[in-house]
This record gives structure tokens, sequence and C-alpha cells, in this order.
């Protein structure tokens, strides 16, 4: 399936104080299925009986499509995390409206990516990847960036599937946040339990 279309999305800063802007749709945007919609075919030719798309179905679909490029294929961990970052109900799986929203966000990531990854390695320093997070509109303390490069980093550089893996538990956990934090603060307080499950559930 080379050649596939991919949604593009425009990156940009918040002011100070203000949560980033997430590359895709948000719940309640919808997307109706069509056969003159190119992605339709896709989705339905890999989605199986079920007519949603697993870890391992999104793994054979982003490998065959070629999203990656000339990085290496996502791991299916990262599949994973891709479809729990959309799936709203818990069922570990993706149905359409979730997957065009998915190569919405990967094309914005990807492009980010290319930006800092100039000499075209597959891969990028620490301090960029601290570059290409601040230039998402994230406002992270030295020690929350720190904490997050030596997460993601392998031999002190990080591939393009850590860093979808990385910008995904951003997007999801800051989504989660944003969902509590109903006056705007940047400070909410959390059940165990609740933290537990948005935690987890990445």
């Amino acid at each position: 399936m080379p050649g596939m279309p991919m949604a593009g999305g425009l990156m940009g800063g918040p002011p100070m104080g203000q949560y980033p802007p997430q590359f895709g749709a948000y719940p309640g945007n919808t997307f109706a299925p069509s056969a003159q919609d190119p992605m339709w075919g896709y989705f339905t030719a890999i989605a199986g009986q079920d007519g949603e798309v697993d870890a391992e179905e999104l793994q054979r679909c982003l490998t065959q499509t070629g999203v990656s490029g000339s990085y290496m294929p996502f791991s299916l961990e990262t599949c994973r995390i891709m479809i729990a970052m959309l799936d709203r109900d818990y069922s570990g799986k993706m149905g359409f409206n979730e997957f065009k929203e998915l190569f919405t966000a990967l094309n914005g990531w990807k492009q980010n990516f290319v930006m800092v990854d100039r000499d075209n390695s597959g891969t990028v320093e620490p301090h960029e990847l601290s570059q290409a997070i601040v230039s998402m509109g994230y406002r992270l303390s030295p020690q929350a960036l720190s904490c997050i490069i030596k997460r993601f980093n392998r031999g002190g550089k990080i591939y393009f599937d850590d860093y979808v893996a990385c910008c995904v538990k951003l997007r999801a956990l800051t989504e989660n946040f944003r969902r509590r934090d109903t006056m705007q603060q940047g400070a909410v307080s959390f059940q165990y339990d609740d933290f537990i499950t948005c935690s987890m559930s990445i």
C-alpha cells in the first residue's frame, strides 16, 4: 500500500500558561467513512471482520505504507501506545475516526522529527529532543525534560520510533490532565486510582 495519503498538521506553540496544541482531531470531531475517502480503503483492508484495528494490524499497516520512511519500522509496543492514545473506551483497538486522527498526528510528528534530524541519520540528539518538545508548545522544567530524555534515548540517541512514543505519551497524559484541569490553572487533584488508570493506560 505505498503512497498512502497522510493528512497534514501544522505545529505551533501556545502562549505561556496554556496547553500545547495537539496534532489531530479532538473527541467529537468525526469523519464520515466514504468510498471516496482514500483512507477508508486502507482501513477496511487491515481492520478485518471486527471493523477495528489492533496493535498487530496497525504495525503491519504502518510498515507496508512506509510511514516511517527510511527510519526503522515501529515496534509493537509503540503501536500499542499509539492505539492507547486514542482508545477512549479502553478496547485496545481503534475505529476509522481514530485511524485518521492517528495519521494526522503521525504526519505532524514526522515533520517535526525531520526538521530536527538535519543529517537524516534517523536519530536526534538529546538536546534536539528537548528543542522539538518545546517547539510543539510544551512548557516543561529542565528536570522534566531530563527525565524524558533518560527514558527515550538509546546510547545517547533518540530514534524515530522512540520519538513517536514520547510524543504519544506527552499528548495522552496532557489530554488526561487538561480534562481534569477545568479552571485551566495547571494544577489538579488526582485520586490514586484515577492517576494509575491515566498513567498505566498509555
